[in-house]
């Protein structure tokens, strides 16, 4: 069961002060999937916020821009933003530091837990010899020409594949279409108000989105029964 109007412009106006960056409808209705709101009330709760004055908006051509009044955040000075940046640089040394320590602890705990007992040791050596034979088994049935998968199963994987590869490929899309809308007319340098919002591109962590593409063409080149 949906929320009611008062409550679903609660929970927009509650996403859109905290996430404080610029946003669009389909941004915020795939974030609030989880209150079981759809796309038509985010949208009516977004306009109805924007006109009593609680968030604003801007309009680049038919796509509105929603994003937090600024006015409500306390904003900090020059010199309260270098102690801020003071104290995360420090805080960052100690989360490293925190890091090693529980690294050089779980390091000792592993080695402490591969010292295994005769009897821990007789039951890994049959699990392995289990494993062994029914390996062998496999290739032998590979050798034999014998489908392991049914056809069936691994059209709808690899359907399911594609379709996840095309959702992708659309959310890329959309992102830089609404990119591009922003910061064509922002003051700021791109890569800094990119950091500012906290924005990732698929590379920044170590995503290729053609390699996952690739795999498709490579499935269909795939021989049968392989």
């Amino acid at each position: 069961m949906a929320p009611k109007s008062d409550n679903t412009e609660a929970i927009v106006l509650n996403f859109v002060n905290e996430q404080n960056k610029p946003l669009n409808t389909q941004n915020a209705a795939d974030a609030l999937q989880k209150f079981n709101l759809k796309k038509t009330a985010v949208q009516k709760a977004l306009d109805s916020l924007a006109d009593a004055g609680k968030i604003t908006f801007k309009e680049y051509g038919k796509q509105k821009i929603y994003i937090a009044r600024q006015d409500q955040f306390e904003i900090p000075n020059s010199e309260e933003l270098a102690q801020m940046k003071e104290e995360n640089a420090k805080l960052q040394e100690q989360l490293q530091e925190k890091k090693k320590t529980i690294s050089d602890v779980e390091s000792e705990i592993k080695s402490l837990q591969s010292n295994l007992t005769l009897e821990e040791i007789q039951e890994k050596d049959a699990k392995l010899r289990k494993e062994v034979r029914e390996m062998e088994e496999k290739l032998i049935k590979l050798r034999e020409g014998i489908t392991l998968v049914r056809p069936e199963d691994k059209k709808a994987v690899e359907d399911m594949y594609a379709d996840k590869i095309n959702q992708w490929r659309k959310r890329k899309r959309m992102f830089r279409d609404i990119w591009d809308t922003v910061t064509e007319n922002s003051p700021k340098d791109v890569k800094e108000l990119k950091e500012e919002l906290g924005i990732e591109y698929d590379e920044d962590v170590d995503l290729s989105f053609q390699a996952y593409a690739d795999l498709i063409q490579h499935g269909k080149k795939r021989p049968r029964g392989q």
